[in-house]
């Protein structure tokens, strides 16, 4: 006997039209619930009429603001003719490490090398 096989899908069964919403409703049911179910407003326990105040933090507090409870004299300079004075020597300070840095820049060795590399270079050309 011969048998004779076709392949041929078997027939496909569309789910129902209304499975679909069936199955959003489901969800739709079950978030409303979770939500409703759940309290809205938790009260905080009910504690003591004083706040508890931790002796550490206190000590630390008052350690770091120690210094600013000191009475400090004002900073200022005593007369117009010192105020000058430190600018002048600031303005010194300044000069002769600019001009250090400038001279530094100079005489620096591996700069000049490298000018006299190039001179030597354009000397063959």
């Amino acid at each position: 006997a011969v048998f004779t096989y076709f392949a041929t899908s078997p027939p496909s069964v569309a789910p129902p039209p209304n499975m679909a919403r069936l199955g959003a409703l489901l969800m739709l049911a079950s978030a409303a619930a979770y939500l409703l179910a759940s309290p809205a407003f938790v009260a905080p326990p009910r504690s003591s009429a004083l706040p508890e105040i931790d002796v550490r933090v206190a000590t630390a507090t008052a350690a770091g603001l120690a210094p600013l409870s000191m009475e400090q004299p004002a900073g200022a300079y005593d007369s117009v003719v010192a105020m000058l004075q430190s600018w002048l020597v600031g303005g010194t300070v300044l000069t002769v490490i600019f001009a250090a840095a400038i001279i530094a820049a100079a005489a620096n060795p591996l700069t000049k090398r490298r000018q006299e590399v190039q001179n030597m270079m354009n000397n063959k050309k």
